[in-house]
């Protein structure tokens, strides 16, 4: 099994390295399901028709959405991977806000901002 104990040093990093040893522990349960869920979500990421970071972006609006702090921080920092200005997930993120209310709202504004600053910061 990887060790993730010192591998990150901030919220963000640490979040996504908890979804990961979650992620491990599934798959030593449950393989198939557990690659079946990974092959569609990675299939469905591809590069097509809409760019990445478009699909990142529409990721993002929809795990506001949700509320799914581990997605917001995970698609938050799939889309300054491809290369997302601070005006385009302003964007997504009053896209998400107009559906969600102020529950989405408040995610948008405290945690995925906070991500993309985080993340703007140290990937670029």
């Amino acid at each position: 099994m990887e060790n993730f104990e010192n591998e990150h040093v901030n919220y963000f990093d640490q979040a996504i390295s908890d979804y990961k040893r979650g992620t491990t522990r599934m798959q030593e349960h449950l393989p198939d399901m557990t690659k079946g869920f990974f092959d569609f979500t990675e299939e469905a990421f591809k590069e097509g028709t809409i760019d990445q970071k478009h699909k990142q972006l529409m990721a993002l609006s929809i795990s506001i959405y949700a509320q799914d702090e581990y997605c917001i921080i995970y698609h938050t920092k799939g889309a300054v991977e491809h290369g997302v200005s601070e005006k385009e997930i302003m964007e997504t993120l009053a896209i998400s806000a107009a559906l969600g209310g102020g529950a989405a709202f408040a995610q948008a504004v405290t945690l995925a901002m906070d991500t993309y600053n985080h993340y703007n910061q140290t990937l670029h």
